[in-house]
């Protein structure tokens, strides 16, 4: 009998490829690794080759499984858009939206506004992710990135959706005990708390001020990969931070922290990343285009 690949198998394996893993992949859509495992090998019986390596530890690619992983990249990703052009006519968008986002902005701003997006248009599937790293959003099958701070990379396309930077503060306790900086400079004699962000160089802080573009190294006891650990640390009188204003308004607004230095600022713009342009996919372009609505009807924007 002349077996044909299926969609939803080569929809698999692509998951597989991405993850490693027959066990990570069965997480990431409920099902058995034994229902894995079966489909795969219907596949590898369909094409008439032998697509993985199986280890204990780790699942990758035959020479030949390389070459069905492309061309099924090919066919779903026509699929796809086939999908998206009767959604377009249908004014429905509908599918798979995989986003990745920093873990602070993600939890705190992105994810009401994907709730709202989600109730909006109820037959898009969202899946969101998020990280304290940089992403690469092809490899590692995201399509859209938001995030906060500059886009260096030159193969994939950005939209600025929101206005936003970053500002220096510090709690009043602080500032009591050790004084308030008046010049730039005077952040070297003062405990900051570091943070590594996507965007940002440790204990290194780049800022635009009277003079144009200035760089500090800064230190102190206290770092941290998270900002909302950072924030705290701030509120309880640890140092000073560089923070979204986003992040830091409301304590500003309470007298929980203080902005000092308010002629400094770090521009930290939010933006949609993605790998392909808006008009190959419905469901990304109506993603974007609602959060840039979403955000610049927030009070403030995503400040």
């Amino acid at each position: 009998m002349n077996i044909k690949p299926q969609l939803e198998d080569l929809r698999l394996f692509c998951t597989v490829v991405r993850l490693g893993s027959f066990a990570a992949s069965a997480r990431e859509l409920g099902i058995s690794k034994a229902v894995v495992s079966k489909r795969m090998a219907l596949l590898e019986v369909a094409v008439h080759a032998t697509l993985l390596h199986r280890t204990t530890r780790r699942v990758t690619l035959t020479a030949q499984g390389d070459i069905v992983h492309q061309w099924a990249q090919r066919i779903l990703d026509d699929v796809d858009q086939m999908g998206e052009a009767l959604s377009l006519e249908r004014a429905a968008p509908a599918g798979l939206l995989r986003i990745c986002s920093s873990l602070g902005f993600g939890r705190n701003r992105l994810a009401p506004a994907l709730s709202a997006l989600a109730r909006q248009y109820p037959a898009l599937e969202i899946q969101v992710e998020l990280f304290d790293r940089p992403v690469d959003l092809v490899e590692e099958g995201f399509q859209l990135d938001v995030r906060l701070g500059a886009v260096s990379e030159g193969n994939v396309m950005a939209r600025r959706i929101a206005r936003n930077h970053r500002i220096l503060c510090a709690a009043p306790a602080y500032l009591a005990e050790r004084g308030t900086p008046v010049r730039l400079d005077e952040l070297k004699a003062h405990h900051c708390i570091a943070i590594r962000e996507r965007d940002q160089e440790f204990g290194r802080w780049n800022l635009s001020g009277p003079q144009g573009m200035e760089t500090i190294r800064v230190g102190g006891p206290l770092s941290a990969n998270n900002g909302e650990i950072v924030r705290q640390w701030a509120v309880d009188g640890h140092g000073i931070i560089l923070r979204s204003l986003w992040d830091a308004a409301a304590d500003i607004a309470s007298g929980r922290l203080v902005r000092i230095l308010p002629d400094y600022v770090q521009e930290a713009d939010v933006w949609a990343v993605y790998p392909s342009r808006l008009s190959t996919s419905a469901r990304l372009r109506v993603c974007v285009e609602f959060l840039e609505g979403w955000f610049a009807g927030e009070a403030g924007g995503a400040g």
